[in-house]
């Protein structure tokens, strides 16, 4: 089979040749897309006052104008990519880049809370068949194992740049133009990757996808949803009965999701891409990565506004040194590999690493900035090294019509190890907080650090100070106590790593038969 455009078919054999010019410039073209879906996430951290200013939305309202995009881009990524397994990656990925741009210019121009609600919707639906199509297409268009790792590389880094980036930009446009500048800027971006794209991109699909299982929809979405908002919602509002049972709930359809695809004549996500002895290790491990980078950010954000008193704009753009680390660690990851050190050393070594990071944040005090940058940008390289590695591996292992599915998995595993990251550290950091905090301290106080700092700013003289000051050292001490949790994961995850993927090699996996090494250990 052949990459050019009019291809619908597979990935060409192994051995076919190694990528040239034209494909690391449609590479290039990708990257626009994904920095634009990875920096949605956060963009409206500056935003969202004007917003508030010019909409005037509830208090409900305003938490789904914040939320809803990543929802729906939570329960759509499996759907969106079995159906660009079907239909063609390509097709869909343009599809989606033109729902984008539609939806950043309802978004832009909103006159009403509910607009942008919907607007926002619309961009979680686009985002949810951009990720995974992206994915797909480098699985499609490298197929030399060296040059895909780069490219997966390349991605990892781009993907978390950009969350770091969004919040920059938005208060950069918000600064000097109107609040819906933050969406317009992604319009250049959607009408070159629909100008370059058809041009550009090879299109590629399963070539016997069997019927789309229509019942698998709402069943993902069920078991993903519920999930996800349990475990978003736990760490700003505690441990409450509505949230324990919403996850409950989301557990009761995953089994029942399973089950369909163990049943199913053409199941969403096939049972069979489990088969191959790296792809399960592989989702499991990029979980607990995500679990590690989020459990993280919600410390280090709140700790350089909070503690050291840095305005929202000087935060975000402190924020952006660590991001200067993580350029360089998935390329210099793949080039161990390439080199024949084996998988399982690189990524044991980059949850150490990540460990290490953590360490660096369980010593710091209440004005440790550079400590705190340091811990950050340190935990984030040995976080982007075990991504790269675990996309890269997920994808060599599976038949490249299945690409797309499997891309989605990995980006649904992602999703539920940063929600539960924030939640499971961010319950500890609160339980260390509410225990360090006087017992006399004015009930907002005792909730969480912005609480106490504004109960603080209206106390008199030294009491107002005193209080302030005793919060700082109680989340100072919640944040060292979270860390020294996450490195004891990340050591573990670190020995798991080096158990399980040891005697994983990867070659390339053909669409029509799996490789011998694919066989159960």
């Amino acid at each position: 089979m052949t990459n050019s455009k009019h291809s619908t078919s597979t990935t060409p054999a192994p051995g076919s040749g190694r990528a040239g010019r034209r494909e690391w410039t449609a590479l290039g073209v990708l990257m626009l897309p994904l920095l634009l879906v990875s920096m949605d996430v956060s963009v409206l951290y500056f935003a969202i006052p004007a917003i508030s200013s010019d909409l005037e939305p509830s208090g409900t309202q305003q938490l789904w104008i914040f939320d809803i995009y990543a929802f729906v881009l939570a329960g759509l990524l499996m759907t969106m990519g079995s159906l660009g397994d079907r239909i063609g990656r390509r097709k869909l990925l343009l599809f989606g880049a033109a729902a984008f741009g539609t939806a950043s210019v309802m978004a832009a121009y909103a006159d009403s809370a509910e607009m942008l609600i919907a607007a926002r919707a619309v961009l979680g639906i686009g985002g949810a068949t951009l990720m995974p199509s992206t994915m797909a297409i480098i699985r499609t268009m490298f197929t030399d194992p060296g040059q895909r790792a780069k490219a997966i590389g390349l991605w990892s880094g781009v993907m978390t740049g950009g969350i770091a980036l969004g919040s920059v930009m938005s208060g950069v446009l918000v600064e000097y133009f109107w609040w819906g500048s933050v969406f317009l800027v992604n319009l250049p971006a959607m009408v070159l990757l629909l100008v370059l794209g058809p041009i550009l991109l090879p299109e590629s699909k399963n070539p016997e996808p069997g019927r789309f299982d229509l019942l698998s929809v709402p069943l993902s979405m069920a078991a993903v949803l519920p999930v996800i908002y349990g475990v978003k919602e736990i760490p700003s509002e505690g441990w409450k009965f509505e949230y324990g049972a919403s996850i409950v709930v989301g557990l009761v359809f995953a089994a029942l999701f399973v089950q369909r695809q163990r049943t199913a004549k053409s199941p969403l996500i096939s049972p069979e891409l489990f088969r191959g002895r790296g792809f399960a290790p592989a989702v499991a491990l990029n979980l607990v990565s995500a679990f590690g980078m989020m459990g993280s950010a919600y410390f280090t954000t709140q700790y350089l506004q909070s503690v050291l008193g840095k305005s929202s704009m000087e935060a975000a753009l402190w924020s952006l040194l660590p991001t200067v680390l993580v350029g360089v660690a998935a390329p210099v990851a793949a080039q161990l590999v390439q080199k024949g050190v084996h998988r399982a050393h690189v990524v044991s070594g980059g949850f150490v690493l990540g460990a290490c990071g953590y360490g660096l944040l369980a010593f710091t005090g209440t004005d440790s900035m550079w400590l705190v940058l340091a811990g950050a940008g340190v935990l984030a390289s040995g976080i982007v090294t075990v991504m790269s590695q675990m996309m890269d591996l997920a994808l060599g292992t599976v038949p490249v019509g299945n690409a797309g599915a499997a891309s989605s998995l990995l980006e649904t595993g992602a999703e539920f190890g940063g929600a539960l990251g924030m939640a499971v550290l961010g319950s500890i950091g609160t339980a260390v907080y509410r225990h360090e905090i006087p017992s006399g301290a004015p009930a907002p106080a005792q909730e969480t650090l912005g609480g106490a700092l504004a109960v603080a700013h209206r106390l008199p003289g030294g009491a107002g100070d005193a209080l302030a000051r005793a919060a700082r050292e109680a989340f100072t001490s919640g944040m060292q106590a979270a860390a020294i949790a996450g490195a004891v994961l990340l050591l573990g995850a670190a020995g798991v790593a080096a158990a399980t993927l040891r005697r994983v090699r990867v070659r390339e996996v053909g669409a029509e038969a799996p490789h011998p090494e694919q066989a159960p250990a």
